[in-house]
């Protein structure tokens, strides 16, 4: 076994401002720590730059490329996308600050289970393809998706890393020695056999992610990565069935599209890709989507830089430098005169390609790796071996019994003051380590929690942290929110630090369907702007559900007055047409649309037609006509018809006389008396 690896960063202030506190993980382009920020309060995830990358002719290439891709993806901003804070050089460190992430990541997520519900790896894939979209639309491009990146929060959230890192790795490496940098697992064949990347590369990536949620495994292994490469680049995936046979073919049919081998078969980005897994998970019935591949759990380690890592951190990667000779199993390529090192292939291992890729026959069949000598120890090294372990053995009982590694226990510091816990550490031989955070119950500067807690048993001379109260964290309440859209009006709410839930959608007359009809707090008051409340305090919002529905009632052979009465009971109005009509008194309705029984809802308007009586006509003037041309006359124009002799009675057969007279108006059908003499 090697020696433990005391890393000199861990305890260091970087550039003045980020305290170094331990050490997350290592990987191939950067080791991750965990650091305070002094400036602002706050924990911080510290990236700091392998010191080789700046080295050489190359070097101030990749600073400059670095530099630029970090202030590119600093710009980019989605709650999916893990925020990128500062950027910057301290001698010759150069780093990067960014979101912590307290949680885990998919690789260990998928060591514990082995392979995710059908619900589970849908709703991650539609995570990740949703904070890609973001970068897609600002032309960036991601080129190193993989479980490692894939951060999975305690609270639910999942979050994609490292954005920047591996384009500005490649752009340098691809220039001076013809070489592409990635996850060979993940490589795109495009990548691979021409060195270029686009929005497709990323949802081949993606896909190639998704099969191995839903089987638990990758879709092409090898002894060696370039075998692997080798698979990407002649072979189209298999469909997930072949592996679970009872995955569905919209399964399948999602999966093969985002890896497609050949990019135009791809969606054109991670929004369309996006787009074309939502539909698949709509299509997918409850217990598919419940389902899992039966796939033993195994922790699966990536091969780590230092001998004692064992943290599934976001990057425990293998290092890769180029060299001139591989002296540890690995696979040296030349291309166009230079030496490209390959490590041995482990899930998430970022590895160097010579980009368009050529293998022989031979080296696929050894695996590409070529003989090495495996010396034997004598005997006498093992004694030697077994004594010093002995020895060993015995100084470390003797330091944990009786040299100062002697326990202790941590004291009693909750509800102190900063200064007096220390006090009180520092009279119990430990070494204390204060900070400071937000606290809805313990006064500002009280001790409210301890790392180990109180009681615990902990060797002298270690250190002990402890959290000291900022008071509460209060924000200040948006406006907004009532009478706004739903998406907004949660968005609005999430942006100002506030939780969200829901209550069951109410009807109402006045608010639109989808809208918000009230926001309550947890003590039932209504949520008011420009207050100041906790932090993450929970807002409940009722949606509404438009008006409630109603059966339309009869307002036939009423007035339009107590038509109007009738209905207001259910919000209801009227809009009347006047119309003629032979048969209805004027001023009464006569019919409604919609008729009476029909369903409806309050706030509808009913149209109705209310009766202006009879449509009259002019009556002709027949006087001094004869008896037939007159009565013809009167037909022809929709009357009827009575003769009577005038008074002074000739039988000459001229009208002396009509009732109605000629010009009065009357409705059709009426009698006209005429007075013949």
């Amino acid at each position: 076994m090697g020696a433990t690896v005391i890393d000199p960063l861990v305890g260091r202030l970087v550039d003045s401002r980020y305290e170094v506190v331990s050490r997350i993980a290592r990987g191939g382009m950067a080791t991750v720590y965990l650091a305070v920020d002094r400036r602002l309060d706050r924990d911080v995830a510290l990236k700091v730059m392998h010191a080789h990358l700046a080295e050489g002719a190359s070097g101030s290439d990749f600073v400059a490329r670095f530099r630029r891709e970090a202030r590119t993806a600093a710009r980019l901003t989605h709650p999916g996308l893990v925020a990128v804070y500062d950027q910057g050089v301290d001698g010759e460190t150069s780093y990067l600050t960014m979101e912590y992430i307290d949680g885990s990541n998919l690789r260990r997520y998928l060591g514990e289970r082995g392979a995710l519900t059908v619900g589970d790896a849908l709703r991650i894939g539609e995570s990740v393809l949703d904070a890609l979209a973001t970068a897609h639309r600002g032309e960036l491009v991601h080129r190193d998706i993989k479980p490692e990146n894939v951060l999975l929060a305690t609270d639910g959230r999942v979050k994609l890393a490292d954005f920047g890192l591996a384009r500005a790795v490649t752009e340098v490496t691809a220039t001076t020695t013809g070489t592409v940098l990635g996850t060979v697992a993940y490589l795109a064949p495009e990548l691979v056999t021409r060195g270029l990347s686009d929005a497709r590369t990323d949802v081949y990536a993606c896909g190639i992610l998704l099969f191995e949620m839903l089987t638990g495994r990758q879709p092409f292994t090898g002894e060696t990565p370039i075998q692997v490469a080798f698979q990407h680049v002649n072979n189209d995936i298999p469909a997930p069935s072949e592996l679970v046979s009872w995955l569905p073919i919209e399964i399948d049919d999602v999966v093969r599209s985002l890896a497609a081998r050949d990019p135009s078969d791809r969606p054109l980005d991670a929004g369309a890709a996006l787009t074309l897994l939502r539909r698949t998970r709509l299509a997918l019935d409850e217990d598919t989507l419940a389902r899992r591949a039966d796939v033993p759990p195994s922790i699966v380690l990536p091969a780590a830089t230092d001998p004692d890592e064992t943290d599934l951190g976001p990057e425990q990667t293998p290092a890769v430098d180029g060299g001139a000779e591989s002296t540890s199993g690995e696979l040296v390529v030349a291309d166009q005169a230079e030496t490209t090192r390959l490590e041995p292939d482990a899930r998430g291992a970022t590895v160097a390609l010579p980009i368009g890729l050529g293998v022989s026959a031979a080296e696929l069949a050894s695996g590409g790796v070529p003989p090495q000598a495996r010396k034997r120890h004598p005997l006498r090294w093992i004694v030697v071996i077994g004594v010093l372990a002995a020895l060993v053995g015995g100084g470390l009982w003797w330091y944990g019994e009786y040299g100062p590694g002697a326990y202790t226990t941590v004291p009693t510091i909750v509800r102190q003051d900063e200064a007096h816990a220390t006090q009180i550490l520092e009279t119990a031989g430990l070494v204390p380590k204060p900070t400071k955070d937000f606290s809805s119950t313990a006064p500002v500067n009280e001790v409210f929690s301890t790392e180990p807690g109180e009681g615990s048993r902990i060797r002298k001379g270690a250190a002990v942290a402890f959290v000291v109260s900022k008071g509460p964290d209060l924000v200040v309440t948006p406006g907004g929110v009532v009478g706004g859209w739903q998406a907004d009006s949660e968005k609005v709410l999430k942006d100002a630090g506030l939780a969200v839930a829901y209550t069951d959608p109410a009807n109402d007359d006045a608010v639109s369907v989808g809208k918000v009809v009230s926001a309550k707090l947890p003590d039932g008051s209504d949520l008011v702007p420009d207050a100041q409340i906790a932090r993450n305090t929970l807002v409940t919002l009722t949606i509404s559900d438009g008006p409630a529905e109603v059966t339309i009632t009869s307002v036939v052979n009423l007035t339009v007055e107590d038509a109007t009465k009738l209905v207001a009971a259910d919000a209801l109005t009227l809009a009347p047409t006047e119309v003629f009509s032979d048969s209805v008194p004027s001023g009464l309705i006569i019919d409604q649309s919609p008729a009476s029984g029909s369903p409806g809802h309050r706030t509808d308007t009913i149209s109705v037609n209310v009766s202006k009586g009879p449509e009259l006509f002019p009556v002709p003037d027949v006087n001094h006509q004869g008896v037939e041309a007159a009565t013809k006359a009167l037909t022809d124009a929709g009357f009827e018809v009575k003769t009577k002799k005038a008074t002074a009675y000739f039988g000459l057969g001229f009208v002396v006389g009509q009732n109605p007279a000629g010009g009065e108006m009357a409705p059709k059908g009426a009698v006209v008396t005429l007075s013949i003499t």
